[in-house]
């Protein structure tokens, strides 16, 4: 997972499955939604950053500004 162009969609996706977690785990693990976590992996762009780093707090990570 060092690869600098991984999206969160695939950072979520393999972190997940690197502890073990299954969508629901993960859901109620960061405190959100089945649906939001299906829509996270999916790659939806339209998702609340609040409950984007929810997620990825659980991997010590949150999305931030990126240089293009």
């Amino acid at each position: 997972m060092e690869n600098k162009d991984l999206t969160i969609a695939v950072f979520v996706k393999d972190a997940r499955r690197k502890f073990g977690l299954t969508q629901v785990d993960l859901a109620d693990k960061a405190g959100v939604g089945l649906r939001f976590v299906r829509e996270l992996e999916q790659g939806k762009q339209t998702l609340r950053m609040d409950k984007v780093n929810q997620v990825l707090r659980l991997f010590g990570r949150q999305a931030g500004p990126v240089e293009l």
